[in-house]
């Protein structure tokens, strides 16, 4: 019997007090299709005795259904593909969360999926880990997968890194397939920001390394899967220098109380700190620190904690008060980030989102597409719009000042995601780069407004006895697409002049030398002339 078990029976409420404050790691596997991601869970959930009898009773039976590990095998997947349609096709489709717990830590497992049109489900599942493992299988090495989830892991600020060469058993547990995979893998990854890296030869199926240590590959002397979850450090990764406490609600249950409350995102507050509200920039002194249990001296992330104040300055939800720190947050109403984008419909510049950055919520519109970046390849391209599970560099216009940080100094401030007016779903995640720089203060120039609005801005006549009804009627089919037109009554060199430079399709109400093209509202009808206008590529 474990120690765990001898407590459960001995002195339940020893055991409780003891798994209460025991350290949480999160952390997610990702990597190319059918690497044994799943496998792999399960054969942690399994060898560390942590699945119920009934569970692995019924796993058991649907192996012999939905298996595919052969006769008389259990197939551990079926642990956490839970989805009908992952079971058929054996792969991983959702985010599947797994917990469990040893002696020394309490663990939250992601499984999330290796197919690409997944990105957005793997970039969700990695947002609140502190260490990502990335099988590799070790009969292909690193594959164009194994990139994109490196790439993602760099840039949700993943600090630690396992890669799991896997499949060992069918390379004969090769030391110099190991060892190519993992220079291969370091010579990638040269130019991301991962630092903490970790590389484990394993066999998920059989167990090899997972946790208990491989008979079959007595060359490698580092630590089992198990061991290096439970020892890895991540105390740490905490930011403690730059103290930031955005506000999520004042509490002022009477008279004589009014609290701000939150959690601590980075730093360390302590009782009399002098804090400064923003975007405000009042100052007073932390009279108390409050919680359930009691008053306490000193506040760290992710404490969830009330502060009251000395003075009664004005703050409110979506407020952030922050110490006295060498490393000011940005107060700004622009900023530079990079965007996950998770909705069916692309994201398009000018069009106005909603934006969640930490408790403060404004509205705003991604005013320009720096460049998309392909996840395989790590390459930049020039792009007008963002499709989903597509990343891109861009600069985000909100309507009111708000307070952040560069994401990869604080994860809590320094990230948001945007939401659809009308549905009010969640389109997009993003990770603050930093403040604009001299390329968002450019004038806005004709190409950069035929970008904005996909068409040519070109003047266009129409004539017949209904011009008039037809212009505005025109009009109004290019605004419902899209497009930017404007209806010119009587129109002249200067005014054609300005509307286009504007970027906008011109509609004047008459022929004139001064129009590129002409059209007869007697004789072509509102869809034939759109229809012409898309062929000849003026609008598309």
């Amino acid at each position: 019997m474990s120690h765990q078990s001898e407590l459960i029976s001995s002195d339940i409420n020893a055991y409780l007090a003891q798994h209460e404050h025991k350290e949480m790691l999160r952390f997610l596997t990702c990597g190319n299709v059918d690497d044994g991601k799943s496998t792999l869970i399960g054969r942690l959930l399994h060898d560390s005795k942590m699945i119920y009898e009934d569970q692995l009773a019924a796993v058991q039976a649907d192996s012999v259904k939905s298996g595919t590990t052969g006769a008389g095998k259990i197939d551990l997947a079926l642990l956490v593909d839970g989805l009908q349609a992952e079971r058929e096709q054996g792969i991983t489709i959702d985010v599947a969360y797994r917990y469990f717990s040893t002696s020394t830590r309490k663990f939250i497992i992601a499984d999330t999926p290796g197919h690409e049109q997944y990105t957005r489900n793997m970039a969700t599942g990695a947002s609140t880990c502190d260490l990502a493992i990335i099988l590799i299988d070790a009969r292909y090495g690193v594959q164009t997968q194994t990139k994109r989830h490196s790439f993602i892991t760099s840039l949700l600020g993943i600090q630690h890194i396992i890669v799991a060469v896997n499949k060992m058993d069918l390379v004969r547990y090769s030391e110099d397939v190991f060892n190519k995979i993992k220079q291969d893998y370091l010579d990638f990854t040269s130019t991301l920001d991962l630092h903490d890296i970790c590389f484990i030869p394993m066999s998920a199926l059989d167990g090899d390394n997972v946790v208990n240590p491989s008979e079959n590959m007595p060359w490698f002397t580092g630590l089992p899967l198990m061991e290096a979850l439970n020892t890895i450090q991540i105390a740490n990764d905490h930011n403690f220098e730059d103290a930031r406490f955005p506000v999520q609600y004042v509490n002022r249950p009477n008279l004589d109380f009014r609290g701000f409350c939150g959690t601590v995102a980075s730093g360390v507050f302590h009782k009399g700190d002098v804090v400064t509200a923003l975007p405000s920039g009042k100052s007073s002194k932390i009279k108390a620190i409050v919680t359930y249990e009691g008053d306490i001296q000193e506040a760290f992330p992710p404490m969830a904690v009330t502060f009251t104040l000395e003075d009664e300055i004005d703050v409110s939800r979506g407020d952030m008060l922050v110490g006295n720190n060498k490393a000011a947050p940005i107060v700004s109403d622009k900023f530079r980030a990079s965007i996950v984008w998770m909705a069916e419909k692309p994201l398009t510049p000018g069009r106005q989102y909603a934006i969640k950055l930490a408790t403060r919520s404004v509205y705003g519109s991604i005013s320009l597409i720096h460049h998309r970046i392909d996840v395989n390849t790590l390459e930049h391209h020039d792009a007008n719009e963002l499709k989903l599970n597509e990343i891109g560099s861009c600069t985000v216009s909100v309507t009111a000042p708000v307070v952040f940080d560069p994401y990869k100094n604080s994860k809590w401030t320094g990230s948001f995601i945007i939401i659809d007016r009308l549905t009010n779903g969640t389109v997009g995640a993003g990770m603050i780069t930093g403040i604009t720089d001299d390329e968002d203060l450019k004038p806005v120039s004709v190409a950069d407004r035929a970008a904005r609005f996909s068409q040519i801005a070109t003047a266009i006549a129409l004539t017949g006895t209904n011009s008039k009804d037809f212009a505005y009627q025109l009009e109004r089919k290019l605004f419902d697409n899209g497009h930017a037109a404007t209806v010119l009554e009587t129109p002249d060199a200067a005014l054609i002049a300005a509307i286009k430079n504007a970027g906008l399709l011109c509609l004047c109400i008459e022929n004139s030398v001064l129009t590129e093209m002409s059209f007869d509202t007697n004789k072509q009808s509102i869809d034939d002339i759109y229809a012409v206008l898309k062929a000849k590529a003026v609008i598309h």
